[in-house]
């Protein structure tokens, strides 16, 4: 259990950066965050790692490393998202309990998110049985989903500077509205399955079903923030009101074209 409790340490001190800009919380805590989790378990369960565990923690450390420095780029150089990230809103002073609920459910989450590659460490450092097949389908699909992630990040920074004020909807935005999204839902369902054949008791799937859950509302959370900024910029274009129609917002091939009335979402 101590190795849970110097997790939590790192992901809080990695995510105070919140403390600074409060959606830093979420972005560039969350970003370095998983990678700074992922080596702090490669220094805890050295002797423990494995071929399969050494392909998770390395896809974790290379998305999180991606996500953190993609988000800080975006933000200094595109003054849209400047604004959105330093809404009136979101920098208005909060009270104090506010702002520390919001750093530890964080800090949590992350630590839920990567708990499916802890747990498999801590008990194959136990000397408990380990199927190791899992562990290398979920880090291929983690693979698939880091690269799914960066591949839209990057077709929508191509199409914005083509035709910054004209809603993406090419490449892989033809398949769901939101791909970035549905890349972490593949990242974090693959780091899922590697728990699987990894001897995990009770209290560890809890744990595990946890995180994931958390970050799969906060998925979706997203896209919901998505499609009201969306709808509010281009709710009037017919090539938009075409597009949310027969664009399915995060699942590809589930009719799910919208989350906005779902105010259970808001986060």
């Amino acid at each position: 259990m101590t190795y849970l409790w110097i997790l939590l340490a790192v992901s809080l001190a990695v995510s105070a950066v919140g403390w600074k800009y409060f959606i830093y919380f979420f972005s560039l805590g969350y970003g370095y965050g998983i990678a700074a989790l992922a080596l702090t378990l490669v220094i805890i369960f050295a002797g423990a790692v494995t071929p399969p565990t050494a392909l998770l923690l390395a896809v974790m450390f290379i998305f999180g490393c991606r996500l953190g420095t993609y988000l800080l780029i975006r933000e200094r150089k595109a003054a849209a998202y400047r604004k959105i990230l330093y809404d009136p809103s979101l920098q208005k002073k909060k009270p104090i309990g506010v702002i520390l609920s919001v750093w530890i459910f964080c800090a949590l989450l992350y630590v839920g998110q990567v708990s499916p590659v802890a747990f498999r460490l801590a008990n194959t450092a136990k000397g408990l049985p380990v199927n190791d097949l899992w562990a290398w389908i979920g880090a291929a699909m983690m693979a698939c989903g880091v690269m799914l992630e960066a591949g839209a990040d990057a077709q929508k920074s191509a199409a914005k500077k083509v035709n910054p004020k004209r809603f993406v909807d090419t490449g892989l935005y033809k398949i769901v509205r939101c791909p970035n999204y549905l890349g972490e839902l593949v990242i974090w369902t693959g780091a899922l399955i590697s728990a699987i054949g990894a001897s995990l008791c009770a209290w560890q799937w809890v744990i595990v079903a946890i995180g994931y859950i958390g970050i799969v509302y906060v998925m979706f959370s997203g896209a919901r923030r998505l499609e009201i900024r969306q709808d509010e910029s281009y709710g009037e274009d017919p090539e938009y009101q075409e597009y949310i129609k027969k664009t399915p917002i995060i699942l590809p091939l589930l009719p799910l074209y919208s989350v906005k009335k779902h105010t259970w979402l808001q986060a």
